[in-house]
Formats: structure tokens, C-alpha cells, sequence
């Protein structure tokens, strides 16, 4: 058995924790520079707010509804998910972090009333972080998915499933009869892994809710479309075919890359820009323990805005695998360098990390580096890591990305953007008498 916790408008749930004034009003969180909306308040979606709706489309409703528009605040949110998977951890033995705001808990072994148990871990997340939370149990990954939404969507519509199922959907509880029902009340493009285009194949061909898809011959499925969507079915059949992946897998890429909050036109910012993604991609390649042999850079204009158009890359080999940010950094900048032309109004640039293989692989070659030398910049490495997962991100850098980020010309937009409540000493709220 498995259970789904998920945070319910995740990033505008994190905002609201700081800013209570924000609780029953319309609020959206939006992109990178503030381009569309990618979070949306329960009022928003009531407004008509769509997912990845441009903001200039929409900011008419700040004036004529109240709309709160918030720029992204990763840091954020990203320290708010760790507290409260810590805190989901707790419903069963193992976990799976499966998103910022989902988590896979198994059940297996866990004794008891698990309904009550799910209702119990949600409302400790709910007052020790302020998350509120959807939590589904099924005997599968993809019903407890179902579950999940069922869970958060019960309320909202109400009469299409039972009341008791918000919050909290133990589907492993139903009688057979209620589950058939809440099956048939719940459209087939809900359900996890039918995307868009396979959901409009089997309304075409009659399969309009869960039930129905349930029902199918498994064999069927597999031949008119493919084992991808079998597993599906066996899946909502009770049939576990997703095992839980206590630790995720190693990336076999890893890229970092940034849309300009203005065009950027020389090449000293694009040096930083690159510096700057080239590090923050070596963390996260040292995370998994692993090394690269190449690095890809690349650049680009705007399809959008007129002039002339450029966009190019070049994959630039490292002399052997490495983790090391300065040898990172200097091999993107070098690309950067090799592929820079002035005259062009850039809005885009990136690195990303190319055939990943894992850190214990060594090549053994004349006229390099030695043991000892590695050891050292591993440990410095290690060092850089710490302080910078300690005391913030880009405490410490290497000196190609610049020193001061107000100044960096290629930063994002973010005029919107709340405070880092709880990363930053300077930032943290202050309760005053």
C-alpha cells in the first residue's frame, strides 16, 4: 500500500504561511522574470486564471479583482518542502520524494487505522508548517495518485464524490459498490500517466471515466497502444507494477540554464552567467556523486522580439571527468568565448553537464594530476559545498560570476518577490509589540 501527500497551491500555500493577509484572496505565483503564472490560489482558478497564463494577460485583474500577483521565491519554497517531507516521513517506513510538494510514503507493515493515521500526519503539517495537504492511500502508486486527487478536489465538487474523501481518500477502505462509483466520477484524463493526447484517444474510443478504463482488457490496451499505458491499467487494477524509488536515480544530464531579465549584448555578463550555471550545475553533479566528460553551452535571441537572430551552441570535452567547479567553469567560459558575437540582444544562455558517469570511475593518464591533487580539490569541493549549504547559495563562488548580484545586468526579474523567511538572517520576519 501507498499513500500520496501533496501539498495543496504549493508555492502560493508558502507565501501565505508569512503573509496571512493573503488567505482568502485571489494570488498567483509567476515565473522565471515574471512571465506567467505557475501557482494558483483556489480564487485564482475561481477568476479563470489558467496555468502558465502570461502575466500581461491577466494583470488586468489586480485592479478588478484583487489579483496578488507574486514573483517566484525557489529558496523559498524550496526549504518549506524540506520541513514538510520531514514531517510526511512519518506516516510510513519508507519515502519517496517524488516533487517539491509530492511525496510517496509506503505502508507496508504500518498497523492500524490508516485513515486516521493520514489525518493525523496532515494536520501536524499543517500546524507545525503551515501546509494545508491532500493525503490518497491505494494499493498502488497510481491509485494513491487517484486518491490524491480525489482528496483535494471532494470539496470543490461536491455531489460527484462523498465528503467524507476530502482531505483525506483511503481508497483501500471503500466498499467495492462506492469505489465503482467514486471510479466513474472521476474523468480518465485525471489519472497519472494519461497525458492529453492519449486521453482524447480513448474518449474517441468511448473510455470516458477511471471505471471504464479499469474495465479494459490489460492485453487490449497494451496492443492499440502501448505497455506504458498496460501498466496503467494494471495499476488502477490493484496490480503494483511502480516499485517506490527510496533514492532517486543518478541524472544522466544535468543542465542549468536562465532566461536574461534583460537582452544582454557583451560578453562580460555572458562569462558570469555561465560561470554562475556552470557552478550551481558541478553542486549538483557532486550531490549524486558523479563526474562529466563534456559541458554544452549555448546562447540565443528571443523568437518574440525583432532584429537579427542568433543561436548557437558548442559541447566543449573535458580533458578527463571532473566535478570540479573551477575546471567546470573554465571549460563554459571557453565556450561562451568560442561562440560570442557582438551585435546580437541575447536573452538566453546555458551549460549543461553531458555523459555523466559515476565518481568512482578513474582514468588513469600521463602527465596529469596526481592522487594527491585530487584529493585536495575534492576536499575542497566538499568544503565550498558545506559553506554554501550552510550560509546560502553563491557564499561562495568562483570569481567569474561577479561580486555584487545587484549588479549582475543579466539577473532575473523579480520585483515581486517576498522575502527568504527562513535562509536568511537579514530577511527573517520580526514580531513586534
Amino acid at each position: 500500500m501507498y499513500a500520496l501527500v501533496d501539498g495543496n497551491n504549493f508555492y502560493v500555500s508558502c507565501e501565505r504561511v508569512f503573509r496571512p493577509s493573503l488567505q482568502g484572496r485571489p494570488v498567483i505565483v509567476l515565473s522565471n522574470n515574471d512571465g506567467c503564472a505557475i501557482a494558483r490560489s483556489n480564487e485564482a482558478k475561481a477568476l479563470g486564471v489558467k496555468m502558465a497564463a502570461p502575466w500581461f494577460e491577466i494583470r488586468h485583474l489586480a485592479d478588478s479583482h484583487g489579483l496578488v500577483a507574486l514573483s517566484a521565491n525557489f529558496t523559498l519554497y524550496g526549504d518549506m518542502s524540506d520541513r514538510m517531507m520531514s514531517l510526511a516521513a512519518g506516516l510510513g517506513p519508507t519515502q519517496e520524494i517524488y516533487s517539491i510538494d509530492e511525496s510517496f510514503i509506503g505502508l507496508d507493515g504500518v498497523r492500524g487505522d490508516l485513515t486516521k493515521r493520514a489525518f493525523a500526519v496532515r494536520a501536524r503539517i499543517n500546524q507545525w508548517v503551515g501546509i494545508p495537504c491532500g493525503v490518497g492511500i491505494g494499493a498502488t502508486k497510481t491509485l494513491a495518485k487517484l486518491a490524491n486527487y480525489i482528496a483535494k478536489t471532494a470539496e470543490r465538487k461536491h455531489g460527484s464524490y462523498p465528503d467524507d474523501l476530502a482531505q483525506v481518500c483511503n481508497l483501500c477502505a471503500l466498499p467495492a459498490s462506492d469505489m465503482d462509483a467514486v471510479l466513474a466520477a472521476t474523468e480518465v484524463s485525471e489519472v497519472w500517466g494519461v497525458g492529453r493526447r492519449i486521453a482524447k484517444q480513448l474518449q474517441d474510443g468511448g473510455i470516458n471515466t477511471v471505471l471504464d478504463l479499469v474495465r479494459m482488457d490489460p492485453a487490449t490496451v497494451r496492443s492499440r497502444w502501448s505497455v506504458v499505458l498496460e501498466r496503467t491499467v494494471r495499476e488502477l487494477q490493484g496490480l503494483p507494477c511502480i516499485e517506490l524509488e527510496d533514492a532517486p536515480l543518478p541524472k544522466k544530464e544535468i543542465a542549468c540554464t536562465r532566461s536574461f531579465g534583460r537582452p544582454v549584448t557583451d560578453l562580460r555578463p555572458l562569462i558570469e552567467a555561465v560561470s554562475e550555471f556552470a557552478g550551481r550545475a558541478a553542486e549538483k553533479l557532486r550531490r549524486q556523486g558523479s563526474v562529466a566528460r563534456e559541458i554544452l553551452v549555448f546562447a540565443h535571441t528571443s523568437p518574440f522580439r525583432p532584429g537579427p537572430r542568433f543561436s548557437r551552441s558548442t559541447v566543449v570535452p573535458l580533458r578527463r571527468p571532473t566535478a570540479d567547479t573551477a575546471l567546470l567553469v573554465n571549460a563554459a567560459t571557453a565556450g561562451m568565448r568560442q561562440i560570442y558575437e557582438p551585435g546580437y540582444q541575447l536573452i538566453k544562455a546555458g551549460v549543461m553537464l553531458l555523459d555523466l558517469v559515476p565518481g568512482t570511475v578513474r582514468q588513469g593518464e600521463l602527465d596529469l594530476e596526481g592522487d594527491d591533487e585530487d584529493a585536495n580539490r575534492s576536499r575542497l569541493m566538499t568544503a565550498m559545498d558545506a559553506l554554501n549549504g550552510r550560509f546560502g547559495k553563491g557564499t561562495l563562488h568562483v570569481a567569474s560570476t561577479g561580486i555584487d548580484d545587484h549588479s549582475r545586468v543579466w539577473g532575473m526579474r523579480q520585483e515581486r518577490r517576498t522575502p527568504h523567511y527562513t535562509t536568511s538572517w537579514e530577511e527573517m520576519p520580526v514580531a513586534r509589540a
